[in-house]
């Protein structure tokens, strides 16, 4: 329990320059994105579920599908403050997690970090309700797990640094998605197209503050982690 909570030495700086490389190959990578996208996925619905718990609403539960697509069904008033900032969760949860997590890399809370992760990844498996979900949920804890077990404490680093800078850089490709398939009219039911219809705010300017809001919290994460 103390080596949780204690700080251990922090990422050396060759460590994380490397790993943030590496993230980036993989959200560029058209091969390796979509199969690297379901983590993204993972945050984006359990971002939305948090919300709606915390906003009052009641969690039916959380589907994931191969195609990186998910939903997140609750029940409670179809228009409100909860409703909106339900929806808005989704897009924004990837960066703030990377956020976080950069803040507790910077102080060597490494352990602690992928303790964390786990304990998120066991309430989404609770949520979680087809097999697709419940396997690729699973997959993920039991590959955090085993880092966290079996790992040294560079690896262990190494791969804390690869997946914070991969929820930053990972958070910003789904955005650009998304606008590209409302400009083709493919995605009428998207998160911005939803929030135009509670607030009668356009979709454009929600995609602008998902981009804003990653970019901020990359710029904060690179400011503290590499700065």
């Amino acid at each position: 329990m103390s080596r949780s909570f204690g700080a251990q030495p922090p990422p050396a700086h060759w460590i994380l320059v490397l790993t943030g490389i590496a993230a980036l190959l993989t959200v560029a990578s058209d091969r390796v994105w979509p199969k690297a996208r379901h983590v993204v996925t993972i945050a984006h619905e359990g971002g939305h579920a948090l919300v709606a718990v915390a906003a009052g609403r009641r969690l039916s539960g959380v589907r994931l599908h191969s195609d990186t697509s998910g939903v997140t069904v609750s029940a409670g008033r179809p228009t409100g403050p909860g409703v909106i900032l339900t929806v808005a969760a989704g897009y924004t949860t990837p960066s703030l997690l990377g956020l976080g997590a950069s803040a507790l890399l910077a102080t060597g809370r490494v352990s602690l970090l992928l303790q964390v992760v786990v304990a998120l990844l066991l309430v989404m498996l609770v949520i979680v309700r087809n097999a697709f979900g419940v396997v690729s949920v699973l997959v993920s804890t039991v590959v955090v797990l085993g880092v966290s077990w079996f790992a040294a404490d560079d690896v262990q680093a190494g791969f804390a640094a690869y997946a914070t800078w991969f929820l930053l850089l990972g958070a910003i490709r789904p955005i650009v998605e998304v606008q590209h398939q409302r400009r083709r009219r493919r995605a009428r039911d998207s998160d911005p197209d939803q929030l135009a219809r509670l607030t009668g705010l356009p979709g454009n300017l929600w995609v602008g503050v998902f981009g804003l809001v990653s970019l901020g919290c990359l710029a904060g994460a690179a400011a503290a982690l590499v700065g």
